[in-house]
């Protein structure tokens, strides 16, 4: 039984992989892509998921573009990291197919709405879309199935000391997120610096044909989010919907900081509050998620044309 997600998502390299991933894992049906302006701007978000579905044979996949704006502050972006169009150094093909009409608003609270607890929601990157989404429609919080984030982090932050670019990119729109009612599964900063695509992968991703040599190489050979080998950020959270067992997943309160002048976007992690409202990723077997990745991009390299 496959266990289907919409991924709200700001493409950006690492969720460039994380579609791949959703696409390709067996146990998961992408059910839709929205998109929100983060690593790049709205426009190039939007081409770069179309053009990633439509590259790893996912072309089927509604892709509906949400927010160019963060809610109350200027967008900022991180083509530094991610590079001018926000894939490194790939260049895929035209996408197949175009937008689906509409607002990623409308999307996430139809979707949720006709299909109660069945849908588990991702979002990998700024937390703009889902907020309004709740805004409009409080009851989301409990159609969904699970609701899992690459952002924030128990410690460390990599826009500051602080705040992990996700939440730091929108404080306000994370903060009513975190406020919902519901559980949040963080799998933060902290975490997913540890899954990192070492020499050894790189060089199975190089024996993926089309789909090593055009995406998973060339992007990450320019992603510059963390010194060293890069780090799969969003794969991860997609990750932890298919084998939530590679994580360490430990209750805690999460509030997120919105006016410090050192600390807005900060995610301040308590593990001892008596009324937890999240989840909060604290391990990760890299080893078995780097064999449950791989195992699954030769599923989808294999089903690619030649």
């Amino acid at each position: 039984m496959t266990s289907p997600i919409i991924l709200d998502c700001d493409p950006g390299i690492d969720d460039a992989l994380a579609i791949a991933f959703a696409h390709g894992h067996p146990g998961i049906e992408l059910a839709g892509i929205t998109t929100v302006a983060g690593n790049v701007g709205l426009g190039s978000t939007t081409a770069n998921a179309l053009a990633v579905a439509s590259f790893v044979g996912a072309a089927g996949t509604p892709v509906t573009a949400g927010c160019a704006v963060p809610l109350l502050r200027p967008a900022l972006g991180a083509r530094e990291v991610h590079g001018e169009s926000g894939l490194g150094g790939a260049a895929l093909p035209a996408p197949s197919y175009g937008a689906a009409p509409g607002h990623a608003i409308d999307f996430i609270v139809a979707a949720l709405a006709a299909a109660p607890g069945e849908i588990t929601l991702v979002a990998t990157g700024p937390l703009t879309n889902i907020a309004l989404a709740l805004r409009r429609e409080p009851r989301l919080a409990g159609w969904v199935r699970d609701f899992v984030i690459m952002g924030g982090s128990t410690g460390r932050g990599n826009v500051t000391p602080a705040a992990e670019h996700n939440i730091w990119a929108d404080p306000e729109a994370a903060s009513v997120v975190f406020a919902a009612g519901w559980t949040v599964t963080m799998v933060g900063l902290d975490v997913t610096l540890r899954a990192r695509a070492t020499a050894p992968v790189r060089a199975r991703m190089g024996e993926l044909g089309a789909l090593g040599a055009e995406l998973l190489l060339p992007a990450l050979g320019q992603y510059t989010s963390a010194p060293g080998d890069p780090p799969v950020h969003d794969v991860c959270a997609v990750v932890c919907v298919a084998e939530p067992g590679l994580f360490g997943l430990v209750p805690a309160r999460v509030e997120v900081e919105t006016a410090g002048r050192w600390t807005s976007g900060m995610t301040v992690t308590d593990f001892a509050a008596a009324e937890p409202n999240a989840l909060a990723a604290t391990g990760i077997d890299v080893d078995g998620l780097w064999d449950l990745v791989l195992r699954t991009y030769a599923g989808v390299a294999a089903a690619m044309p030649a």
